[in-house]
């Protein structure tokens, strides 16, 4: 048997990961990073990318920084031709960047609002995930797609989004199913309430926030770097034989209530 821990080492590995100038993203771009892959930092502002890619540098770890609107069908053909240029692989994809625009009930959401949400947050990872298939079809490859726990139980007044999250659930079980016998894997991960400016208007109600940590059994709201970890082992051969997992990282709250 060889070192478990150097199945972890993901050096020589080239790792897209969208929506990763900050949140949930950055932490999980920054753990690739650490690990040793080189890794493709991509937001909607090439600044912000820039600023990303240089701290890394500046750690001594490998990363390149390509600004795309994953909704813009030509900017994610860009995103995966600039990393080739600059890599020539792609080895792991993380689908992390979503929106959601839309708090309330279902029945007053506005039918542009539903197109823009299923976009970015669904025909997106599709779309990203069949660009980067050829380039991984021959040496195998990791996709890892974040949903959410909302993907899994209805919360409140969180329909659209969590329609959407759903969707990316079971697109995440068919590219397994599909694309398994290429060697390439695909997971899911659901995360439950974090700490993030995408989640800002959640955890800073106070009241909201107190019945979430009376209800999760870890009683508090995550971090994003607690997201990181179970990336790095679904990007790496620690993971090699999980595919088609439906993953969370909640504090519990699956089971609680």
């Amino acid at each position: 048997m060889g070192s478990i821990k150097n199945r972890f080492d993901l050096k020589g590995k080239v790792a897209i990961v969208t929506g990763s100038s900050k949140g949930i993203g950055l932490s999980i771009a920054q753990g690739l990073a650490e690990n040793g892959a080189k890794v493709v930092v991509s937001s909607r502002k090439q600044e912000a990318v820039d600023a990303v890619a240089t701290d890394f540098k500046s750690k001594g770890w490998e990363a390149i920084g390509i600004a795309c609107h994953i909704g813009d069908g030509e900017q994610r053909k860009q995103l995966v031709e600039k990393t080739l240029e600059a890599y020539g692989q792609i080895d792991v994809l993380v689908n992390n960047a979503a929106i959601n625009p839309f708090y309330g009930p279902l029945q007053v959401a506005e039918e542009e609002v539903f197109d823009k949400i299923m976009d970015v947050n669904v025909k997106a990872p599709w779309m990203l995930s069949n660009l980067v298939y050829p380039h991984m079809k021959n040496g195998g490859g990791s996709i890892i797609n974040i949903s959410s726990v909302e993907g899994l139980h209805p919360g409140f007044r969180l329909g659209l989004y969590s329609m959407t999250k759903s969707a990316l659930i079971m697109l995440t079980k068919n590219q397994a199913k599909e694309w398994g016998k290429h060697g390439i894997r695909s997971n899911v991960v659901c995360p439950g309430l974090i700490k993030t400016k995408f989640s800002q208007s959640l955890w800073e109600n106070e009241q909201l926030v107190g019945m979430y940590t009376n209800m999760v059994p870890l009683g508090r709201v995550a971090e994003p770097d607690e997201m990181a970890g179970l990336v790095m082992l679904l990007a790496s051969e620690a993971g090699s034989y999980m595919t088609g997992g439906v993953y969370t990282a909640d504090g519990g709250y699956l089971i609680s209530g």
